[in-house]
């Protein structure tokens, strides 16, 4: 195979993996692609945690007799542990792959390496290191996850020119576009969670729910930071709790009787350490990666908001920036807090992007 023909093999095996965004979790977006004398086999992608892996469903896809001798491409490395299914490594095996082409090695302590050295031991030829940039960061979710045990984090932000979340009177409605609403909405789409602070959800009554005409849409589970459990059992959460999965994290001290009422509406309620105005939202972090949440849209206001960056707890940040301008010195802007006092300290960005969403600008990085 040439250069080419790896890359163009590696992206298609990509291209399968990403069918599956927001699907998977706590499992990796994986593709994979049987290839044999230049010609493609078949094909397969992981499509959900406890379901066969992308390089069972490309075997079946083929048929076992044709894989002998084959080529097969995968965007991380195969498996090499029993969990909901049998390890991959093996199955590659038995099938009797002559060689094995892999984006990057698995993160997981339980996997990284052995499946390559499974592979060898069996006497399969393995390569890796093709398009390992854009494998590592299609599974970028997965990566923090489980290195460190916490969700992805990625704040989401709409603001206008000058630097406004809302009006003076606290309309909000809308800052952006139409093409950037979607947008968020297709990030929900793909996004385990959504987290707001009950700000929010006293000043707008959210729904934080998906709405596409797509098939096959999902809600993410709603997260809402509420120390006194100020959430009125009238709210579109509270109406909606039975059918849309909802955590309410509050003080350890909040009323049982508030707590109760909002049970019976669905909602479930985890107690927290900390003061009820500043709960300890990275005990909060630590329960959701045990719940198996791998990533979290931020959704929230100045104060939530300035607290997850302060905290280093944002991974990722998507920044709209809207044509408008509002003014007012009291209209409020993305970020509370302290600030950052010396210019030379500020918060870089990294690995920026920009698109346009009509006259919206959006403006995606890393922190």
């Amino acid at each position: 195979m040439t250069n080419n023909d790896d890359q163009r093999f590696m992206q298609r095996a990509l291209e399968l993996a990403a069918r599956a965004r927001g699907r998977t979790s706590p499992n990796p977006l994986v593709g994979a692609v049987l290839v044999k004398d230049g010609q493609i086999l078949g094909e397969g992608y992981h499509q959900r945690a406890g379901t066969p892996h992308a390089e069972i469903n490309a075997l079946n896809t083929a048929g076992r007799e044709r894989a002998k001798g084959a080529s097969i491409y995968v965007n991380l490395e195969p498996c090499s542990h029993y969990g909901r299914t049998a390890p991959c490594a093996l199955a590659l095996v038995e099938a009797g792959v002559a060689e094995v082409v892999i984006a990057t090695l698995d993160p997981n302590p339980q996997v990284s390496g052995r499946g390559v050295q499974i592979l060898q031991e069996a006497g399969i030829k393995t390569r890796v290191g093709v398009l390992t940039a854009e494998a590592r960061e299609l599974n970028e979710f997965f990566f923090k996850y489980i290195q460190g045990g916490r969700p992805f984090v990625s704040l989401k932000v709409a603001m206008t020119l000058d630097g406004k979340i809302a009006s003076s009177n606290g309309d909000s409605r809308w800052i952006t576009g139409t093409a950037s609403r979607e947008y968020v909405h297709q990030l929900r789409n793909i996004y385990d969670g959504i987290m707001v602070g009950i700000g929010t959800v006293l000043k707008d009554d959210p729904r934080l729910n998906t709405r596409l005409e797509l098939e096959g849409k999902r809600d993410p589970v709603r997260i809402i930071i509420d120390g006194r459990l100020d959430m009125p059992l009238d709210s579109n959460i509270a109406r909606t709790g039975h059918e849309q999965r909802t955590l309410v994290f509050t003080a350890e001290n909040a009323d049982q009787e508030k707590a109760n009422s909002l049970r019976e509406c669905g909602l479930e309620i985890i107690k927290l350490g900390g003061n009820p105005d500043r709960l300890n939202i990275e005990e909060a972090l630590d329960i959701l990666g045990k719940m198996e949440i791998m990533s979290l849209l931020l959704e929230g206001g100045a104060e939530i908001n300035s607290y997850m960056i302060e905290k280093q707890l944002v991974d990722k940040l998507y920044w709209f920036i809207a044509p408008k301008i509002i003014g007012g010195r009291s209209s409020p802007s993305p970020l509370g807090g302290e600030g950052i006092k010396i210019m030379n300290q500020a918060i870089k960005l990294k690995s920026v992007t920009t698109r346009h969403f009509d006259d919206d600008i959006l403006i995606s990085g890393y922190i």
